[in-house]
């Protein structure tokens, strides 16, 4: 499915620029011209992201974030400007954007802060189980503390959720929560990101720029698939835990901060740290409050609960409902990837079932492997990537963007149909070569 975004600029030729590059990577571009149509566009429809300028008529771009924050606080925002100094990225933060761009900046730039807002599950904790219900008590719990998270889980169970829980339960609630997708950046770049460089601290360094764990100082950050990390960075960041300070790039001095980490990964952590894939001693000072997020398949109670959310949030404002079948078939599906992959197929059961009824054969349609021991919608799923990759003519980057998932997931994906033989032949040798 196309993320919807929507660009507000009082800029004419900004917005058509603008809409022009993110139509051609497959996004579903909506314009306004200030914050008061850009109000009116969202209580139309349902957006994905949101980016505007700063500087506008009517209701600038700073009004328009606070009217989001409080109407819909889940929706990214990205705020766009060519007045831009690291005190104002912090105030925005603050406020809840998800992140600040000044102009000029590159399309990759862009693309890339929109790929990491649309890595958000922009859903809430919908859960009935008391598995989950268990999670939520430890979140509450660690939130009144300032020891760090390591949160565990299968991919898609909703561990992002979980971490800005504790944020927004915690005294810090006021203050930025900053994500950073660990695996989403190399080495070099991820580095920089984490802690900033100085201006002529290497060549392009043109001017300051803020790292997150500075711009998530009296906050929290959250670092995304720990696991990713470079050994080299992970030596980093057990300095940054235990001295809490961190090392700007080009400067003379570390820089104290107050920052709360909470680490997440999908992976079997220990036993990384015992093949000498994830140091010892970085593991030890993560796992001061380990939390595990059960898979949707051990807390099926919540496969109803959350069928009525996506329901909610997809059917573009009409009553879609389910038979009793359908939701039979949902309930004893084993769901690999989780709450991601049920609301996937909610979303296309609504448009298959022409927002009415969802059916069993509006699922039948879908294939279904039901009796795979993964339990995934493989015929689904593949089908999504070829449609992905064809739209981005075969660029995996922007097709992992488009199907919210990293581009290393995506190529594992990619192999595991390889290795199964399942990749249609002709798409294979067009699209994945």
């Amino acid at each position: 499915m196309k993320a919807n975004v929507l660009v507000i600029d009082d800029d004419y030729h900004m917005r058509i620029a603008l809409k022009e590059s993110l139509t051609k990577t497959g996004y579903s571009v909506s314009l306004a011209e200030d914050g008061l149509k850009a109000i009116n566009e969202i209580s139309k429809r349902i957006f994905d992201i949101v980016i505007t300028d700063v500087k506008m008529p009517h209701l600038n771009g700073i009004e328009l974030l606070k009217h989001i924050r409080k109407e819909n606080p889940l929706l990214p925002v990205i705020l766009v400007t060519a007045y831009g100094t690291i005190q104002d990225a912090v105030s925005v933060i603050k406020e809840g954007a998800f992140d600040y761009i000044q102009k000029p900046f590159s399309a990759d730039t862009l693309y890339n802060t929109i790929k990491r807002a649309l890595g958000i599950n922009n859903g809430k904790i919908i859960c009935a189980s008391k598995a989950m219900k268990d999670v939520l008590i430890k979140a509450e719990k660690v939130a009144k503390s300032d020891v760090t998270v390591l949160v565990c889980g299968d991919s898609g169970v909703g561990k992002e959720l979980v971490s800005r829980y504790i944020h927004d339960n915690s005294d810090r609630s006021k203050n930025p929560f900053v994500p950073v997708n660990c695996a989403s950046l190399p080495e070099n770049l991820l580095e920089s990101e984490l802690f900033g460089y100085e201006k002529g601290s290497f060549t392009g360094a043109s001017a300051r720029k803020m790292g997150k764990f500075e711009i998530a100082n009296g906050g929290t950050i959250l670092l995304d698939e720990i696991t990713e990390m470079d050994f080299r960075l992970q030596a980093k960041l057990l300095r940054v835990l235990q001295e809490k300070e961190i090392e700007v790039i080009g400067s003379k001095y570390p820089k104290k901060i107050d920052t709360k980490v909470i680490a997440t990964t999908n992976r079997n952590i220990l036993k990384m740290v015992e093949e000498g894939k994830f140091r010892e001693d970085l593991y030890y000072r993560l796992n001061v409050f380990p939390i595990y997020i059960p898979p949707l398949r051990e807390r099926k109670e919540d496969i109803p609960e959350l069928v009525a959310y996506f329901l909610r949030k997809h059917s573009k404002g009409m009553d879609v409902g389910i038979s009793d079948e359908a939701m039979n078939f949902l309930m004893e599906n084993k769901w690999k990837g989780n709450a991601r992959e049920l609301e996937n197929v909610i979303a296309r059961a609504c448009i298959l079932s022409g927002y009415s009824v969802i059916k069993m054969t509006h699922l039948q349609e879908m294939q279904f492997d039901r009796d795979s021991s993964t339990g995934s919608i493989k015929e689904m799923e593949m089908k999504l990537i070829l449609d992905a990759l064809k739209v981005c003519n075969g660029n995996k980057t922007r097709a992992a963007a488009m199907l919210g998932k990293t581009t290393r997931t995506l190529r594992n994906k990619i192999k595991e149909y390889k290795d199964m033989g399942v990749l249609p032949n002709m798409e294979e040798q067009q699209w994945m070569s």
